[in-house]
């Protein structure tokens, strides 16, 4: 593939264009947006894919981990809006430092990890509470739903990346970002040993548990993903078939093998991986395109 038949390297066409989003972060959103607009058209997606607390119970259901993250309360659009407004300030920024890769691995990851530590909470709590137990016998076992808990992991992650970040705590009072993380964590902390309200503080902590975990001990997850195996992408996102010039002349392609190289570095470490050799590299291939296409 030639340098000058990548995304990147075409300028973009006039007029008004609509395209499906290409980072992971905006991808995630039109998800969620979409799966809530089926949950409000179909409740039996409400019913069938929310997480319950007893799922280990029954073993086929396990899936619930990872749906329910994609799920939101069809009667509080507060409640998805919020969410995906919070995924929207903290995720491009990780996932430019992070790589798209890596960003939805853990974002997924989150999910399951957030959803894991509420059901065995709430499962525990049921098993010590006899208020709870005759919930369970009454088929009113308790159900989570939302992107809280990765979210909450998110946060902690921009927390530690970037401390002293200002940021407007209730979009009012300024703050460090480390600041209003531990006070988002210490709220949680006090909602799950009072259990008050219908939020899943225990989701939350999970979350924010995991997101120190990952920080603290530098996991990448994109290391354990197949290499051979991709990511799944939204139709029209994947770069236009063009013909390509059989004369390119060797340095060309030399370059162009070294960007291939550099930008996969990219996708699964981030940016901030690269070596000054590398950054000059993409300069040279990024001033090659512009005097071509001059």
């Amino acid at each position: 593939m030639g340098i000058y038949d990548r995304d990147y390297s075409r300028d973009s066409e006039p007029g008004f264009q609509l395209s499906a989003p290409t980072t992971a972060t905006m991808q995630l959103m039109v998800v969620t947006g979409l799966v809530y607009l089926a949950q409000m058209a179909f409740p039996f997606v409400n019913e069938n894919f929310s997480l319950k607390a007893d799922w280990f119970l029954r073993p086929w259901t396990c899936y619930q981990l990872l749906t329910y993250g994609f799920l939101h309360s069809p009667n509080d659009v507060a409640h998805i809006l919020i969410n995906m407004l919070v995924l929207f300030m903290f995720g491009r920024e990780v996932e430019a430092r992070y790589g798209k890769r890596e960003f939805l691995l853990f974002y997924l990851v989150g999910v399951i990890a957030a959803g894991t530590v509420w059901s065995l909470s709430e499962y525990a709590a049921g098993m010590s509470s006899p208020e709870l137990a005759q919930m369970g016998v009454a088929l009113r076992t308790p159900t989570a739903v939302g992107a809280s808990g990765a979210l909450a992991a998110l946060v902690v992650l921009f927390a530690f990346n970037w401390p002293h970040r200002q940021v407007l705590l209730f979009f009012i009072i300024p703050m460090p970002m480390w600041v209003a993380a531990a006070l988002g964590i210490l709220f949680d902390v006090k909602g799950a040993i009072d259990r008050s309200g219908n939020i899943a503080f225990a989701c939350h902590l999970g979350g924010a548990l995991y997101g120190l975990m990952y920080y603290k001990f530098g996991w990448r997850l994109s290391q354990y993903w197949p290499s051979k195996f991709a990511m799944p992408k939204i139709p029209g996102t994947g770069p236009k078939l063009r013909v390509h010039d059989p004369e390119e002349d060797a340095e060309e392609d030399s370059l162009s093998q070294q960007v291939d190289r550099i930008l996969e570095k990219i996708q699964r470490e981030g940016q901030d991986s690269l070596t000054w050799k590398e950054r000059r590299t993409l300069e040279k291939a990024s001033k090659q395109y512009q005097e071509k296409r001059k």
